[in-house]
Protein backbone atom coordinates (compact mmCIF):
# COMPACT_ATOMS: atom_id res chain seq x y z
CA UNK A 1 0.00 0.00 0.00
CA UNK A 2 1.55 3.06 -1.28
CA UNK A 3 1.56 6.34 1.91
CA UNK A 4 0.38 9.19 1.96
CA UNK A 5 1.96 12.51 1.43
CA UNK A 6 3.35 13.50 4.77
CA UNK A 7 1.80 17.42 4.16
CA UNK A 8 -1.68 15.86 3.62
CA UNK A 9 -1.54 13.35 6.68
CA UNK A 10 -0.92 16.81 8.84
CA UNK A 11 -2.81 18.66 6.67
CA UNK A 12 -0.78 21.48 6.13
CA UNK A 13 0.81 23.02 2.76
CA UNK A 14 4.30 22.88 1.59
CA UNK A 15 5.10 26.07 2.56
CA UNK A 16 3.75 25.37 6.04
CA UNK A 17 6.34 26.68 9.15
CA UNK A 18 7.47 24.52 11.50
CA UNK A 19 5.44 26.15 13.95
CA UNK A 20 2.43 25.03 11.61
CA UNK A 21 3.92 21.25 11.20
CA UNK A 22 4.30 20.92 15.24
CA UNK A 23 0.63 22.68 15.58
CA UNK A 24 -1.17 20.51 13.09
CA UNK A 25 0.73 17.55 14.64
CA UNK A 26 -0.17 18.69 18.42
CA UNK A 27 -4.03 18.17 17.04
CA UNK A 28 -3.78 14.70 15.53
CA UNK A 29 -1.79 13.36 18.53
CA UNK A 30 -4.63 14.38 20.64
CA UNK A 31 -7.10 13.01 18.19
CA UNK A 32 -5.78 9.78 17.80
CA UNK A 33 -3.44 8.99 20.80
CA UNK A 34 -4.07 5.48 22.03
CA UNK A 35 -4.57 7.02 25.65
CA UNK A 36 -8.72 8.01 24.19
CA UNK A 37 -8.73 5.49 21.45
CA UNK A 38 -8.62 2.35 23.43
CA UNK A 39 -8.48 -0.80 21.49
CA UNK A 40 -9.02 1.59 18.04
CA UNK A 41 -6.40 0.15 15.48
CA UNK A 42 -7.15 2.56 13.10
CA UNK A 43 -7.07 5.58 15.53
CA UNK A 44 -3.38 3.96 16.37
CA UNK A 45 -2.38 3.53 12.66
CA UNK A 46 -3.41 7.35 12.10
CA UNK A 47 -0.79 8.25 15.12
CA UNK A 48 1.88 6.07 13.95
CA UNK A 49 1.17 8.19 10.31
CA UNK A 50 1.10 11.39 12.32
CA UNK A 51 4.05 10.78 14.37
CA UNK A 52 5.87 9.12 10.99
CA UNK A 53 5.21 12.16 8.94
CA UNK A 54 6.20 14.79 12.18
CA UNK A 55 9.64 13.21 11.87
CA UNK A 56 10.47 13.62 8.71
CA UNK A 57 8.57 17.50 8.13
CA UNK A 58 10.25 18.19 11.85
CA UNK A 59 13.65 17.97 11.00
CA UNK A 60 15.27 20.21 7.90
CA UNK A 61 17.43 18.08 6.02
CA UNK A 62 14.94 15.23 5.42
CA UNK A 63 12.31 17.68 4.47
CA UNK A 64 14.43 18.88 2.26
CA UNK A 65 15.16 15.21 0.82
CA UNK A 66 10.99 14.14 1.07
CA UNK A 67 10.51 17.48 -1.23
CA UNK A 68 12.67 16.32 -3.45
CA UNK A 69 12.47 12.74 -4.38
CA UNK A 70 9.01 12.26 -2.24
CA UNK A 71 8.60 8.34 -1.15
CA UNK A 72 11.01 7.17 -3.66
CA UNK A 73 14.32 8.14 -1.70
CA UNK A 74 15.36 4.79 -0.18
CA UNK A 75 15.41 6.33 2.90
CA UNK A 76 11.90 7.09 3.19
CA UNK A 77 10.58 4.23 0.91
CA UNK A 78 12.21 1.22 3.73
CA UNK A 79 11.92 3.34 6.66
CA UNK A 80 8.41 2.27 7.94
CA UNK A 81 7.45 2.88 11.34
CA UNK A 82 9.72 3.08 14.00
CA UNK A 83 8.59 3.65 17.46
CA UNK A 84 12.37 5.44 18.47
CA UNK A 85 10.94 8.45 16.72
CA UNK A 86 9.15 9.34 19.22
CA UNK A 87 11.83 9.84 21.48
CA UNK A 88 11.97 13.08 19.72
CA UNK A 89 8.05 14.56 20.78
CA UNK A 90 9.06 14.46 24.82
CA UNK A 91 8.03 18.08 24.98
CA UNK A 92 4.51 17.24 22.94
CA UNK A 93 3.35 14.71 25.05
CA UNK A 94 4.09 16.12 28.29
CA UNK A 95 2.57 19.02 27.46
CA UNK A 96 -0.65 17.50 25.83
CA UNK A 97 -0.86 13.95 28.21
CA UNK A 98 1.39 15.02 31.68
CA UNK A 99 4.13 12.63 30.82
CA UNK A 100 7.85 12.55 31.92
CA UNK A 101 9.53 9.54 30.28
CA UNK A 102 7.34 8.81 26.56
CA UNK A 103 8.52 5.86 23.91
CA UNK A 104 11.62 5.34 25.88
CA UNK A 105 13.10 9.25 25.59
CA UNK A 106 14.85 11.27 27.81
CA UNK A 107 12.25 12.61 30.91
CA UNK A 108 12.05 15.46 33.54
CA UNK A 109 11.25 14.35 36.95
CA UNK A 110 11.07 16.27 39.14
CA UNK A 111 14.05 16.59 41.22
CA UNK A 112 13.49 15.76 45.38
CA UNK A 113 15.82 19.22 45.94
CA UNK A 114 14.01 22.73 44.59
CA UNK A 115 14.72 25.98 44.76
CA UNK A 116 12.71 28.42 47.53
CA UNK A 117 10.49 30.53 46.42
CA UNK A 118 11.13 34.95 46.05
CA UNK A 119 9.95 36.48 47.77
CA UNK A 120 8.92 40.85 48.16
CA UNK A 121 8.71 43.17 50.85
CA UNK A 122 7.65 46.65 49.84
CA UNK A 123 9.54 49.53 52.06
CA UNK A 124 8.56 52.64 52.41
CA UNK A 125 10.65 55.60 52.89
CA UNK A 126 10.67 59.21 53.57
CA UNK A 127 11.97 61.61 50.86
CA UNK A 128 14.58 62.49 53.11
CA UNK A 129 15.62 58.84 53.85
CA UNK A 130 15.66 58.18 50.31
CA UNK A 131 18.03 61.19 49.57
CA UNK A 132 20.60 60.53 52.02
CA UNK A 133 20.35 56.53 52.34
CA UNK A 134 19.52 55.14 55.66
CA UNK A 135 20.50 51.54 57.72
CA UNK A 136 17.19 50.11 58.72
CA UNK A 137 15.89 46.69 59.68
CA UNK A 138 12.74 44.55 58.40
CA UNK A 139 11.05 41.84 59.33
CA UNK A 140 10.50 38.82 56.92
CA UNK A 141 8.27 35.95 57.27
CA UNK A 142 9.41 33.09 55.74
CA UNK A 143 9.72 29.69 55.30
CA UNK A 144 13.21 28.07 56.24
CA UNK A 145 14.72 24.86 57.31
CA UNK A 146 13.44 22.84 60.11
CA UNK A 147 16.90 23.00 62.81
CA UNK A 148 14.97 20.38 64.30
CA UNK A 149 15.43 17.66 61.28
CA UNK A 150 18.31 20.07 59.83
CA UNK A 151 15.59 20.34 56.65
CA UNK A 152 15.22 16.63 55.61
CA UNK A 153 11.99 16.16 57.19
CA UNK A 154 12.79 12.86 59.03
CA UNK A 155 12.40 12.82 62.77
CA UNK A 156 16.19 13.04 64.57
CA UNK A 157 18.47 9.72 63.75
CA UNK A 158 16.49 8.63 61.10
CA UNK A 159 16.99 9.31 57.50
CA UNK A 160 14.45 9.69 54.17
CA UNK A 161 14.97 5.99 52.46
CA UNK A 162 15.11 5.31 48.66
CA UNK A 163 11.10 5.03 47.04
CA UNK A 164 10.43 1.01 46.92
CA UNK A 165 7.58 1.97 44.19
CA UNK A 166 9.64 3.84 41.60
CA UNK A 167 13.12 2.51 43.54
CA UNK A 168 14.06 6.41 44.18
CA UNK A 169 13.52 7.98 40.27
CA UNK A 170 10.82 9.90 41.20
CA UNK A 171 8.55 8.13 38.24
CA UNK A 172 7.17 4.77 37.23
CA UNK A 173 7.17 3.33 34.05
CA UNK A 174 4.55 1.16 32.29
CA UNK A 175 3.76 -0.73 28.80
CA UNK A 176 0.85 0.23 26.86
CA UNK A 177 0.54 -1.14 23.38
CA UNK A 178 3.70 -0.12 21.07
CA UNK A 179 5.36 2.18 23.58
CA UNK A 180 6.32 2.46 27.06
CA UNK A 181 5.10 5.79 29.32
CA UNK A 182 6.93 7.12 32.56
CA UNK A 183 4.72 9.05 35.06
CA UNK A 184 5.31 10.51 37.74
CA UNK A 185 5.11 8.37 41.35
CA UNK A 186 1.86 8.73 43.20
CA UNK A 187 3.96 7.12 46.16
CA UNK A 188 5.90 9.52 46.74
CA UNK A 189 4.75 12.34 44.47
CA UNK A 190 7.62 12.45 42.41
CA UNK A 191 10.44 12.96 44.79
CA UNK A 192 11.96 9.72 44.60
CA UNK A 193 12.13 9.10 48.71
CA UNK A 194 9.93 8.15 51.41
CA UNK A 195 9.97 9.66 55.26
CA UNK A 196 8.93 6.91 57.21
CA UNK A 197 9.72 8.52 60.68
CA UNK A 198 8.22 12.36 59.75
CA UNK A 199 9.93 14.99 61.93
CA UNK A 200 7.46 16.17 64.88
CA UNK A 201 8.58 19.85 64.49
CA UNK A 202 7.91 20.17 61.03
CA UNK A 203 6.06 16.93 60.53
CA UNK A 204 7.64 15.69 57.82
CA UNK A 205 8.20 19.29 55.29
CA UNK A 206 11.65 19.92 55.90
CA UNK A 207 10.86 24.04 56.54
CA UNK A 208 8.89 25.50 59.46
CA UNK A 209 7.21 29.28 59.14
CA UNK A 210 9.14 31.86 60.76
CA UNK A 211 10.33 35.49 60.76
CA UNK A 212 13.75 37.18 59.85
CA UNK A 213 15.16 40.42 60.93
CA UNK A 214 17.31 41.49 58.36
CA UNK A 215 19.85 44.78 58.28
CA UNK A 216 19.21 46.89 55.08
CA UNK A 217 21.86 49.23 53.81
CA UNK A 218 19.78 51.62 51.63
CA UNK A 219 22.10 53.67 49.29
CA UNK A 220 21.45 57.55 48.84
CA UNK A 221 19.10 58.09 45.56
CA UNK A 222 16.81 55.63 45.72
CA UNK A 223 13.91 56.12 43.55
CA UNK A 224 10.17 55.07 43.98
CA UNK A 225 9.60 51.81 42.70
CA UNK A 226 13.29 51.17 42.31
CA UNK A 227 14.25 47.83 43.76
CA UNK A 228 17.17 45.87 45.81
CA UNK A 229 17.97 42.42 45.25
CA UNK A 230 19.21 40.05 48.15
CA UNK A 231 20.42 36.40 46.79
CA UNK A 232 19.81 33.76 49.36
CA UNK A 233 17.02 35.73 51.68
CA UNK A 234 14.32 34.08 50.30
CA UNK A 235 12.84 31.11 51.51
CA UNK A 236 14.62 28.19 52.10
CA UNK A 237 14.66 25.53 49.37
CA UNK A 238 12.37 21.64 49.51
CA UNK A 239 14.50 19.04 50.12
CA UNK A 240 18.03 20.70 50.98
CA UNK A 241 17.25 23.03 47.70
CA UNK A 242 18.86 26.63 47.48
CA UNK A 243 17.05 29.81 48.79
CA UNK A 244 15.18 31.84 46.91
CA UNK A 245 16.37 35.53 46.83
CA UNK A 246 14.09 38.41 48.34
CA UNK A 247 13.30 41.75 46.32
CA UNK A 248 12.88 44.93 48.46
CA UNK A 249 11.03 47.68 46.78
CA UNK A 250 11.13 51.11 47.34
CA UNK A 251 8.13 53.64 47.98
CA UNK A 252 9.31 57.20 48.04
CA UNK A 253 6.72 59.29 49.90
CA UNK A 254 6.35 63.18 48.37
CA UNK A 255 8.09 66.20 50.13
CA UNK A 256 6.24 69.05 51.21
CA UNK A 257 8.67 71.46 49.16
CA UNK A 258 10.96 69.30 46.97
CA UNK A 259 10.10 67.46 43.43
CA UNK A 260 12.34 64.82 42.50
CA UNK A 261 13.30 65.02 38.39
CA UNK A 262 15.61 61.58 38.45
CA UNK A 263 18.75 63.27 40.33
CA UNK A 264 17.78 66.73 40.05
CA UNK A 265 15.38 68.52 42.28
CA UNK A 266 12.95 71.58 41.57
CA UNK A 267 11.57 74.12 44.02
CA UNK A 268 9.25 77.08 44.33
CA UNK A 269 9.96 79.97 46.09
CA UNK A 270 7.98 83.50 46.30
CA UNK A 271 9.93 86.89 45.89
CA UNK A 272 8.26 90.50 46.05
CA UNK A 273 7.50 92.91 43.34
CA UNK A 274 10.13 94.71 45.11
CA UNK A 275 12.91 91.93 44.72
CA UNK A 276 12.40 90.96 41.69
CA UNK A 277 12.06 94.48 40.24
CA UNK A 278 15.33 96.19 42.42
CA UNK A 279 17.13 92.55 42.29
CA UNK A 280 17.64 90.79 45.64
CA UNK A 281 19.65 87.84 47.48
CA UNK A 282 17.75 85.56 48.75
CA UNK A 283 18.43 81.93 51.06
CA UNK A 284 16.85 79.09 49.31
CA UNK A 285 17.15 75.90 51.38
CA UNK A 286 19.15 72.69 50.06
CA UNK A 287 18.44 68.83 51.11
CA UNK A 288 21.54 69.36 53.40
CA UNK A 289 22.30 73.16 53.52
CA UNK A 290 20.84 76.79 52.94
CA UNK A 291 22.64 78.68 49.84
CA UNK A 292 22.21 82.37 48.94
CA UNK A 293 21.17 82.94 45.33
CA UNK A 294 21.20 86.14 43.70
CA UNK A 295 17.82 87.46 41.91
CA UNK A 296 18.93 90.04 39.06
CA UNK A 297 16.79 92.87 38.26
CA UNK A 298 14.04 92.79 36.51
CA UNK A 299 13.47 89.20 37.04
CA UNK A 300 9.98 87.90 35.60
CA UNK A 301 7.76 85.10 37.73
CA UNK A 302 8.48 81.95 36.45
CA UNK A 303 12.31 82.68 35.94
CA UNK A 304 14.63 79.36 36.90
CA UNK A 305 18.13 79.45 38.61
CA UNK A 306 20.27 76.48 38.88
CA UNK A 307 22.53 75.58 41.90
CA UNK A 308 24.90 72.80 40.82
CA UNK A 309 25.46 69.45 42.41
CA UNK A 310 22.78 70.49 45.04
CA UNK A 311 20.35 67.39 43.52
CA UNK A 312 20.67 64.16 44.73
CA UNK A 313 22.76 61.52 44.50
CA UNK A 314 23.22 58.83 42.04
CA UNK A 315 22.53 54.96 44.07
CA UNK A 316 25.22 53.73 41.78
CA UNK A 317 27.62 56.54 43.45
CA UNK A 318 28.31 58.14 40.02
CA UNK A 319 27.59 62.06 40.81
CA UNK A 320 24.72 64.31 42.03
CA UNK A 321 22.10 66.28 40.27
CA UNK A 322 21.27 69.84 40.87
CA UNK A 323 18.61 71.69 42.35
CA UNK A 324 16.42 74.51 40.03
CA UNK A 325 14.85 77.64 41.63
CA UNK A 326 11.91 78.33 40.29
CA UNK A 327 10.98 82.40 41.38
CA UNK A 328 7.05 82.87 42.03
CA UNK A 329 6.61 86.97 41.79
CA UNK A 330 4.10 87.70 44.33
CA UNK A 331 1.66 90.13 44.13
CA UNK A 332 0.40 91.80 47.46
CA UNK A 333 -2.97 91.83 48.06
CA UNK A 334 -3.22 94.03 50.97
CA UNK A 335 -1.78 97.72 50.98
CA UNK A 336 -0.99 100.15 53.42
CA UNK A 337 -2.32 103.44 52.54
CA UNK A 338 1.60 104.73 52.59
CA UNK A 339 2.21 101.61 50.16
CA UNK A 340 -0.51 102.33 47.73
CA UNK A 341 0.62 106.22 47.82
CA UNK A 342 4.04 104.59 46.29
CA UNK A 343 2.74 102.44 44.07
CA UNK A 344 0.47 105.20 42.50
CA UNK A 345 3.53 107.27 41.94
CA UNK A 346 5.90 104.75 40.57
CA UNK A 347 2.86 104.60 37.89
CA UNK A 348 2.99 108.17 37.28
CA UNK A 349 6.44 108.75 36.88
CA UNK A 350 6.71 105.53 34.53
CA UNK A 351 4.20 106.83 32.76
CA UNK A 352 1.92 103.79 33.29
CA UNK A 353 -1.42 103.90 31.72
CA UNK A 354 -4.93 101.67 32.27
CA UNK A 355 -3.72 99.98 28.89
CA UNK A 356 -0.25 98.82 28.60
CA UNK A 357 -0.94 94.86 27.63
CA UNK A 358 -3.71 96.13 25.00
CA UNK A 359 -0.79 98.54 23.54
CA UNK A 360 1.89 96.16 23.20
CA UNK A 361 0.03 93.54 21.61
CA UNK A 362 -1.39 96.14 19.16
CA UNK A 363 1.91 97.34 18.50
CA UNK A 364 2.95 93.86 18.06
CA UNK A 365 0.50 93.07 15.51
CA UNK A 366 1.21 96.15 13.16
CA UNK A 367 5.00 95.47 13.24
CA UNK A 368 3.90 91.95 11.83
CA UNK A 369 1.94 93.12 8.90
CA UNK A 370 4.13 95.66 8.22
Amino acid sequence: MSKRDYYEVLGVSKSASDQEIKSAYRKLAVKFHPDKNPGNNAAEESFKEAAEAYSVLSDAQKRAQFDHFGHTNGNFQSAGFDPSIFSEFGDIFGDLFGFGDVFGGTGRRRSAAQQGADLRYNLELSFMDAAFGLKTKIKIPRMENCQACTGSGASAGTTPSSCPTCSGHGQVRYQQGFFSISRSCSHCQGTGRIIRTPCKECRGEGRIQRERILDLKIPAGVDNGQRMRIQGEGEAGVHGGPPGDLDVVFFVKEHEFFERQQNNILCTVPISFAQAALGAEIIIPTLDSEEKLKIPEGTQTGKVFCLKGKGLSSPTGRGKGDQFVRVNVVTPTRLSRDQKKLLEQFSEISHIDNRPLEKKILQKVKDIFA
